[in-house]
């Protein structure tokens, strides 16, 4: 007579393993990956939510905070990575702020307009300094007029996240009334580290780009600029700024040495009407929306 096997004998469910082994396997995984690792069932969610797995998430290298951004404390290693990752804080030095990428955990960086090298950007007929209250940061930027557009800014790869890929992004707006210049000629964007350059070419104002150099008197005559297929355009973001990104690197294991980012457009084109936030140093991600 054939045996047949019955359902009576003990079953191996990974959900009666010890939490602490469930723990060391979750904390194997990423951030997202643990959060729905809590959904499955209690057992799960003690271990997904417990400080062992969160800590392995939250960077011990967490840069000083300028004070109070982390009052009242969370309570929790998760309560800390949510917070981290739900908004930026401010650095020590208030010209910098961080968070954490949800996903993977990344840090992220956002370096104000003070924060960066503008050429001319301490000449008030050049630049002028407005106060904005939709950031992390006080002020931004706003260019006035000028011919050479550079913009520079540095970030040591030590502050970043190891074996990582990351991108550059210019956070910008554009006056509603009297901005020109800022479509073409195109700036090239430039983000290098250690033997590795990455460049883009992009067009700041794609709405009604054209030549016309408003209040001076001066015109070309030609009218909007049609945008070649291999310019990057802008893209708005959910909190009304926008971006552009301007080139990506691997920050690889034990990577050491500067991230250099610049934006440059040198030509006779007068340009005005740029309102620089900052610059953002966050994880490259094919499909971001």
């Amino acid at each position: 007579m054939e045996t047949t096997a019955t359902e009576s004998g003990p079953a191996c469910e990974i959900t009666s393993l010890p939490e602490d082994l469930l723990s060391v396997s979750i904390a194997r995984a990423t951030p997202r990956d643990a959060c729905r690792a809590a959904a499955v069932s209690p057992a799960f969610r003690a271990a997904a939510d417990s400080d062992a797995v969160w800590s392995c998430f939250v960077p011990r290298d967490l840069p000083p905070l300028a004070d109070g951004q982390l009052s009242p404390a969370p309570p929790s290693k998760k309560a800390l990575f949510m917070r981290l990752s739900d908004s930026p804080v401010l650095l020590a030095d208030g010209l910098t702020s961080m968070w954490l990428d949800r996903e993977t955990g990344a840090k992220c960086y956002m370096l104000s307009a003070r924060a960066l090298c503008i050429i001319w950007g301490d000449t008030p007929q050049y630049w002028r300094w407005i106060p904005i209250t939709d950031s992390s940061f006080s002020e931004a930027a706003q260019l006035e007029l000028v011919w050479w557009l550079e913009i520079r800014g540095n970030v040591d790869s030590k502050m970043l996240s190891k074996n990582s890929a990351y991108a550059a992004y210019i956070v910008f707006k554009v006056v509603d009334h009297g901005a020109y210049g800022l479509g073409s000629p195109f700036p090239e964007t430039c983000v290098s580290l250690g033997g590795s350059k990455s460049t883009r070419q992009v067009c700041l104002h794609d709405k009604g780009c054209d030549e016309s150099l408003w209040g001076l008197g001066q015109t070309t005559g030609r009218g909007p600029i049609e945008i070649p297929p291999n310019v990057l355009l802008p893209r708005e973001r959910a909190d009304g700024w926008f971006e552009l990104e301007m080139g990506e690197f691997q920050n690889d294991e034990g990577e050491d040495g500067e991230v250099s980012i610049r934006l440059m457009e040198t030509s006779a084109t007068v340009k005005s009407g740029l309102i620089v936030q900052g610059v953002e140093i966050r994880p490259k991600k094919q499909d971001r929306c």
